[in-house]
């Protein structure tokens, strides 16, 4: 049913889990440059407006992408369980029935993000000076909404194929497509932030379509029919999985937007700072994020075999995998923070800003490396309840109180409100051991009976 490089229960761990991974690493290190690319070129031929226009309408785009993306990923979940229970005549109907889904999601997204432009950005804190400019930025990024979420779901269809080789090249056309435009739009017709947004809208646009093309001709070990696309048994399937998660990454951006809100309140300078230290913080996150996209597919592939022992193995091979890379990263980011920070601004006070804030987020590159491999475990197990739980937690009893009482201390420091990432990551860490720990004596426990 599936290939052999696609069949993940059975070969090495490390080997199968790499080749499956760096597809997903590559993907998503383009897809942050070219949102780095946005706030590189503003920062370079834009003003510190648009600077801070782009950091904090980015802010809200994240917040849309990666909702989408977690929702997305009770997609992927359910057909690679499929593929591990060698029932392929599924998938169609998860593909149909996840399309009707997602196309209403695009066009509530639409109304809300094109309507209340404004209104968002004020509750953003957006500086006075950025105001017209944010509104501009999420306004355009609502008015192609639809292009950002069909990437998405495209995305996760291949994951759950086990081919994470397309998605790859998807991102890589969107990247170029996104560089040539700004560099068109900002640098040669000086439209600053909204030239930023009218390139990214161009370059998912163009990913899609790219995306369509390779679904249609790729050899499928399934058919996909017209009755499909409906509202249909599947629908239920995928959003019990993808709901929380989905639920608990709209409450984790909410926390990343209030706190882009509370560094607002500090000026333009250190609005600017935050929103170059996130650039940087996107891509010190790319390594977990892909071990957690891939961890869950490769997990699911294997519980749905009941090789529920090699799925356990291949969650402590993640975790090796992430640490290693993790401490690497970590020692860029404390040491060469300023320099990479220097790349999005010229601005010496942005820069420093910027620098101020990854030296409090630092530890967050080593300790996620763990969380996000026990969640991309957890969703393979289709545990999204408790991954919902355990991001509650950290977001709402630990990362967002921390990060306000920082702001509002006199003299408030950058490097403390960025302390609140890992502290609250450490708390997520000691919660999902404990039920790491439950789980696998509770399976242990009904595969004896």
């Amino acid at each position: 049913m599936t290939s052999e490089k696609n069949d993940f229960t059975q070969g090495s761990i490390l080997k199968k889990l790499s080749l499956f991974m760096l597809p997903i690493l590559g993907a998503l290190v383009l897809q942050a440059a070219y949102g780095a690319v946005d706030l590189l070129v503003v920062g370079r031929f834009g003003s510190t407006s648009g600077l801070s226009a782009v950091s904090t309408g980015s802010q809200v785009l994240n917040l849309v992408t990666f909702v989408v993306t977690q929702f997305a990923m009770g997609i992927t979940v359910l057909i690679a369980r499929y593929l591990g229970e060698k029932k392929p005549e599924q998938i169609g109907s998860v593909i149909g029935g996840g399309t009707v889904v997602f196309t209403i999601i695009s066009a509530v997204l639409f109304i809300i993000m094109v309507t209340f432009a404004r209104p968002i950005s004020i509750l953003m804190q957006a500086p006075t000076e950025a105001l017209d400019l944010t509104t501009s930025y999420v306004r355009i990024c609502g008015g192609g909404i639809l292009f950002i979420v069909a990437y998405n779901l495209l995305s996760a269809i291949f994951r759950g194929l086990g081919d994470s080789k397309s998605p790859l090249l998807f991102v890589l056309v969107a990247c170029i497509v996104n560089i040539f435009g700004d560099l068109l739009l900002v640098a040669g017709l000086h439209m600053d932030a909204a030239g930023a947004a009218i390139a990214t809208v161009c370059a998912q646009a163009v990913s899609v379509v790219c995306a369509i093309y390779i679904l249609l001709k790729k050899h499928l070990p399934f058919q996909i029919q017209r009755s499909d696309f409906r509202i249909n048994s599947q629908c239920r399937k995928f959003l019990g999985i993808g709901l929380p998660l989905a639920l608990q990454e709209f409450l984790t951006q909410v926390s990343f937007l209030a706190l882009c809100a509370f560094v607002n309140r500090l000026g333009l300078e250190a609005s600017s700072g935050y929103g170059v230290a996130c650039k940087i913080v996107n891509f010190a996150m790319l390594i977990p994020s892909s071990l957690m996209q891939s961890m869950a597919s490769f997990v699911s592939q294997n519980v749905g075999a009941n090789n529920h022992k090699r799925a356990r193995h291949a969650l402590f091979t993640g975790i090796g995998i992430g640490l290693f890379f993790g401490c690497i990263v970590f020692v860029l980011v404390i040491l060469k923070g300023d320099l990479l920070a220097g790349f999005f601004s010229a601005d010496p006070a942005v820069v420093q800003n910027g620098f101020d804030y990854l030296k409090g987020f630092a530890p967050e590159t080593i300790v996620t490396a763990i969380l996000f491999s026990m969640i991309g475990y957890f969703n393979g197990n289709n545990q999204t309840v408790w991954v919902m739980i355990q991001g509650l937690v950290q977001t709402l009893l630990v990362r967002l109180p921390m990060s306000y009482y920082m702001s509002i201390q006199p003299n408030a420091s950058l490097t403390k409100i960025g302390l609140a990432a890992p502290t609250s990551t450490a708390v997520g860490i000691v919660l999902n051991v404990l039920f790491f720990l439950y789980f696998t004596k509770r399976n242990k426990e009904k595969h004896t009976l």
